[in-house]
């Protein structure tokens, strides 16, 4: 097993696949380095919003800023140092507040086609 250190700044953020609102992602560990999961950063923007059926499991770590994660059913805030989970198939709305946010992610399986 090799071990891994990630800071943002080594992170490569792109605009998240599918929209193109104030929102990027950048995969640091994935399909291409053999593990079972994507582990990687992503930044919103100021008051962005994604609606999303998940295609894996997310767990979203808050960095800075604030995420509101609902579901037509529940709505669940968290910032700094706080933790987002989501199931495979759910269908939510991601939406930062007025400061953005940066969260870390880790999906299971991964999220990105291997050719994205």
């Amino acid at each position: 097993m090799t071990i891994h250190k990630f800071a943002i700044a080594d992170a490569v953020l792109e605009r998240s696949p599918g929209q193109d609102g104030d929102i990027f992602t950048g995969n640091l560990l994935d399909q291409r380095h053999g593990g079972p999961v994507t582990i990687g950063f992503g930044r919103y923007g100021p008051n962005q919003s994604l609606e999303e059926t998940m295609a894996v499991h997310d767990t979203m770590v808050i960095l800075e800023g604030k995420i509101t994660v609902s579901d037509g059913h529940k709505s669940v805030t968290a910032g700094r140092g706080e933790i987002i989970a989501m199931q495979k198939g759910d269908k939510v709305t991601i939406r930062s507040h007025e400061d953005g946010a940066v969260t870390a992610y880790v999906t299971y399986p991964h999220w990105q086609l291997p050719d994205a």
